[in-house]
């Protein structure tokens, strides 16, 4: 059994009573007003704008500063036939852009042409390599995708090369600019564009939008592509607010009812039975994407993702299925190598914060073994490995802690570095890890929040049992996709114990009926993940209090509400870390 993870419970401020109020009607219950409230919907006009998704809520896509000049550029090479390379990043969001505006751009012409960078030889983003590769092959524009908001000295260099670039990117900007023709970036400080959360391949996809206003393209003609902006925005952990939300349900849709051949080749190869949301499409879709660069060469994804039919998406399907099955085992082996290195060295063991190196591990799959480091040790973590003569690393944060902003402040020890808040990559010559390690553990400890070493669980609402119910459940649905920005909301409910069936199945799954306390009725089916650890707890009788999402699960044809539950705890008050604030009754 699994060690029980000690987290914290902390209740959502309480919602505003008057927007309850105005939002209360025969299909959504004062429970569901309070969370859509939580969220901003405070009265029916925004919430029907929210339960609606549509294209044309969508932003003019020449908000975006540079818009013109970026499309006006294409334009220009389109009518000269000069040839165009599209060059993206070898991870989801990258290979995905680079799919989306490529099969849109050839709709246009023949002259064109895309460009993974290798993840060993040339490493992230723009690189002298694929520049000069686009000199050989006589490019005279290089469109750049979820990278190059840094590549200064890169872009100078293709102008020497006669390649003028535009570039598309979500990442922060460093102080200057690229000298690009167009600098496509929502977060940009001049930028009036008025969604800064865009995934790499929306970026993409407003670019094609752009083109297609211009040119009397209608917008319901680039459905087709939305497929692959819900696969970035889901997988790239971008909020799923906003323009994000109306792209990603457009393109859940399509992936569920009219997948491309190279999706759907995937789905069968994951076995998917059911529709996917945002979190299938991370766990099923994303991993094998990324095991093209992680593995071979991110070139592999592209083609699977532009494969014409079924026969041609299996051909490439089976490589990069093989790939992910290599890249699991990777996974396993470096993560294990890993948490041996920290229970053997008390520094790393004592710190607040992970960094490890080990110049034999595989450097396609360190960012995935700092996520599961995570799991255990719940600390800033950076995973370190050697590259080149460098000492190359991925670094994952907890929730609330700004890890970007940590390598920052011992930048004078790195080469290079870039990322976000919770995702960033560093460079570092080998000599300075051990005092990059000292002084970035000295960092996070004098800013991290120590309540953010404990991880904590929001709770949207506490409820009884028999607040469960299918009025509840379709508003859940139509809440959905959901994603960082709009997670499923997470119910507490106190004194509630397990009618008898308790028991471990699976891979120490925690399978229960349960029931409040001193209440026959109504009762429901439950399944904690690796929560066999709550066993005995749960066997005693006692009553305790339960932190769950609410679903609905079918089984020969017959649909019924189901808790996925997230934490329990032996306590039925107190439970909360803003206990005094809670206003809710706490007995059965």
């Amino acid at each position: 059994m699994r060690e029980v993870r000690a987290k914290r419970w902390r209740l959502k401020s309480a919602p505003d009573p008057t927007a309850v109020a105005g939002l209360v009607n025969e299909r959504c219950s004062e429970v569901a007003a309070g969370f859509l409230v939580q969220r901003g919907m405070n009265d029916p006009a925004t919430a029907s704008v929210f339960f609606r998704p549509s294209l044309e809520q969508l932003h003019d896509p020449f908000l975006m500063a540079d818009m013109l000049a970026a499309v006006e550029r294409i334009e220009r090479a389109l009518g000269d036939n000069e040839r165009i390379m599209v060059y993206g990043d070898y991870d989801v969001d990258g290979t995905t852009a680079v799919a989306l505006v490529y099969s849109f751009l050839q709709r246009f012409t023949g002259n064109i042409t895309f460009y993974i960078p290798d993840r060993y030889s040339e490493g992230y983003g723009i690189s002298f390599q694929g520049i000069d590769h686009a000199a050989n092959e006589k490019v005279g524009l290089i469109i750049a995708l979820d990278c190059g908001i840094k590549s200064i000295d890169k872009v100078d260099y293709a102008a020497e090369q006669g390649i003028d670039m535009i570039i598309c990117d979500h990442h922060r900007p460093g102080d200057t600019l690229p000298e690009a023709v167009a600098v496509l970036d929502p977060k940009r400080d001049d930028c009036p564009y008025p969604y800064k959360e865009l995934s790499g391949c929306g970026i993409g996809f407003k670019l094609v939008q752009g083109i297609a206003q211009r040119n009397g393209i209608a917008l319901n003609e680039l459905e087709p592509l939305l497929d692959l902006v819900a696969v970035s925005t889901a997988c790239d952990i971008v909020p799923v607010t906003g323009e994000n939300r109306v792209l990603t349900h457009y393109g859940l849709k399509r992936v569920n009812l009219e997948p491309r051949p190279g999706i759907k080749t995937m789905m069968q190869m994951a076995n998917v039975k059911k529709k996917l949301g945002v979190s299938e499409l991370v766990f099923t879709i994303g991993p094998r994407i990324n095991a093209a660069g992680r593995i071979e060469h991110g070139r592999q994804a592209v083609e699977l993702l532009l494969a014409k039919d079924q026969a041609q998406a299996e051909h490439i399907g089976l490589r990069v299925d093989g790939n992910n099955t290599a890249r699991q085992e990777l996974d396993k082996d470096i993560t294990r190598s890993a948490l041996d290195t920290i229970e053997e060295d008390a520094f790393i063991r004592d710190a607040w914060s992970t960094v490890v190196y080990n110049e034999a591990w595989h450097k396609g799959v360190i960012g995935i073994v700092a996520s599961r480091l995570i799991e255990q040790y719940y600390r800033p973590t950076i995973v370190l490995t050697e590259s080149q003569g460098k000492a190359v690393g991925s670094a994952r944060s907890v929730k609330g802690f700004d890890v970007y902003e940590a390598i920052n402040a011992c930048s004078d020890l790195l080469e290079q570095f870039g990322g976000h808040m919770y995702a960033a990559g560093l460079t570092m010559p080998l000599e300075n890890v051990p005092e990059f390690r000292k002084r970035f553990d000295d960092v996070v400890r004098a800013t991290i929040d120590p309540a953010l070493r404990i991880p904590e669980e929001e709770v949207d609402a506490e409820v009884r049992f028999t607040d469960l119910d299918d009025r509840l459940a379709r508003i859940l649905h139509h809440m959905a996709p959901y994603g960082p920005g709009n997670m499923k909301p997470v119910f507490l409910t106190r004194n509630v114990v397990d009618t008898g069936s308790a028991r471990i199945v699976g891979d120490d799954h925690l399978k229960m009926t349960l029931r409040m306390a001193g209440s026959p009725s109504p009762t429901f089916d439950a399944i904690g993940f690796r929560m066999g650890a709550h066993f005995e707890r749960v066997k005693s009788g006692e009553p305790f209090s339960v932190l769950y999402t609410l679903e609905e699960n079918e089984w020969n044809g017959r649909r019924t509400l189901q808790l996925n539950i997230k934490d329990l705890k032996s306590e039925v008050k107190g439970v909360l870390v803003n206990e005094p604030d809670l206003r809710a009754t706490t007995t059965a």
